[in-house]
């Protein structure tokens, strides 16, 4: 599970994780080039860089994650879930490529993106209105930080300081009470996939930390 006060640690290993691709990427350069004795052209060498560097530019890192009991006392489950996810470094991520997996231990379900995003306002994160548009096969996004509003008018995160919240309606039989977890994966269209487990603590207020 995914706690939000590490975020030091997140940044470090984000560098570690970046770094390791850099040097690998050198690395299979210099042994490619010396395999073919120095043959290939410079947009050749450009290419397979950026094709080596391209999941590390991709990777989607995850700043927040929370859920909403409804019902009533000493039944409550969740259900609704949001996960804020903002790029490592600023690269093109388009969300209409982005599929996601949630699987509870006994469901799977794969959900797409319909294009419903909306930028953050006064309400309830989780009584934004864009709620309503939701269905158990897709999810929603809405964006707290997007200078070029290219979340919402593009569905694309283009800047690492690009951050919007996932926002997901979940199935009935995806309800969380006490205790239950669910694993999330965010598949880009390129890039790593990123995987995090949700699990439901005690409802003992109805927004809470997953």
């Amino acid at each position: 599970m995914i706690q939000t006060n590490n975020t030091g640690s997140l940044g470090i290993s984000a560098v570690i994780l970046m770094i390791s691709f850099i040097l690998i990427a050198i690395t299979t350069l210099s042994v490619l080039s010396e395999e073919t004795n120095d043959n290939l052209s410079e947009e050749e060498i450009q290419q397979m860089l950026e094709e080596a560097i391209d999941p590390i530019t991709k990777y989607i890192q995850i700043q927040d994650q929370v859920g909403k009991y409804y019902g009533e006392p000493h039944h409550q489950k969740i259900q609704k879930i949001a996960i804020m996810i903002k790029p490592l470094i600023s690269d093109e991520i388009e969300l209409s490529e982005l599929t996601i997996k949630l699987n509870n231990g006994n469901n799977l379900i794969i959900l797409s993106y319909k294009g419903d995003a909306a930028f953050r306002d006064t309400n309830d994160l989780f009584e934004h209105q864009i709620w309503d548009n939701l269905t158990e096969n897709n999810f929603g996004i809405i964006a707290t930080h997007d200078k070029d509003n290219s979340i919402t008018d593009y569905n694309t995160i283009n800047k690492n300081t690009d951050m919007a919240y996932i926002i997901i309606k979940l199935p009935e039989n995806f309800y969380m009470k006490k205790g239950d977890t669910l694993t999330v994966t965010l598949f880009p269209s390129s890039g790593i996939q990123r995987t995090t487990i949700l699990e439901a603590p005690l409802p003992m207020k109805k927004v809470v930390s997953l």
